[in-house]
């Protein structure tokens, strides 16, 4: 199993909802007032038959008009067109935007010949809901275009990929476990979204259960102990992935 980062950038995002490039070496972080600053980082997997997707980003493009989603697989040494599954934690627009982008006026899929596999009830919740976390404009565009492929509560994708509704961050969130039998891959979405909140117990204001979340980081993180994962963490500030060990109640991330 091959796990490679697609970092598409690092942002200030504020109340509006807005995500700005921020460049930490350039920028001062005082000139965005009550912003929050993430990074955001899909996954690319390469498993023994197939090609997977952690996620899409935000979908933006670089200076020449590409899709650095796009840009960031060929770098990878893979065609973007050879993904054959995207799986989504979640619906949010940093974690969903590149599932589709725009060609002058025009939307289209990023990638035609995947199948998106998402939680029924976190699809469903994106079209009611009334956060502008959502923009329900990209799923009216795949519901028309796109393969999907809807799943419900928790169980086995394949024979290497099992999904876990948690909950928490969103009432319909989801997290994935890659096992090809040699090595074990977990994507844990905003439920473990960086080291940071694993080392440090904390309930976040942005979570939908802030304190289940918190107690998901920890049986999460025992397991990934136990188990020898590798864990890839999508909003990550400075190791993107890493394999968690646990001694003394404390955890530590290499």
């Amino acid at each position: 199993m091959q796990v490679f980062t697609l970092y598409e950038g690092s942002y200030s995002v504020d109340a509006s909802k807005k995500f700005v490039p921020f460049n930490p070496a350039t920028d001062d972080p005082k000139s965005r007032p009550a912003s929050l600053f993430i990074h955001i980082q899909p996954f690319l997997v390469k498993l023994k038959n197939s090609l997977v997707l952690f996620d899409t980003g935000l979908g933006y493009s670089n200076d020449k008009g590409q899709l650095i989603l796009h840009e960031n697989i060929k770098k990878a040494g893979f065609d973007p067109e050879d993904v054959d599954m995207i799986l989504m934690s979640h619906l949010h627009f940093d974690h969903s935007g590149g599932m589709v982008h725009h060609v002058g006026d025009k939307m289209e899929l990023s990638f035609p010949h995947a199948n998106y596999v998402i939680q029924r009830g976190e699809w469903e919740s994106a079209f009611t809901n009334s956060s502008s976390s959502y923009r329900t404009e990209i799923f009216d565009f795949l519901q028309r275009n796109a393969q999907l492929t809807f799943i419900e509560g928790s169980g086995q994708l394949t024979d290497e990929i099992s999904y876990e509704l948690t909950g928490a961050h969103t009432p319909f969130h989801q997290v994935y476990l890659l096992d090809d039998g040699a090595d074990k891959v977990f994507f844990g979405g905003d439920v473990l979204p960086e080291p940071e909140e694993l080392l440090r117990k904390f309930i976040a204001k942005y979570d939908f259960d802030g304190r289940k979340a918190m107690e998901l980081r920890e049986e999460f993180g025992k397991r990934a102990a136990a188990e020898n994962w590798n864990c890839l963490f999508y909003h990550a500030k400075t190791r993107a992935t890493g394999y968690v060990s646990l001694t003394d109640g404390q955890f530590k991330i290499t």
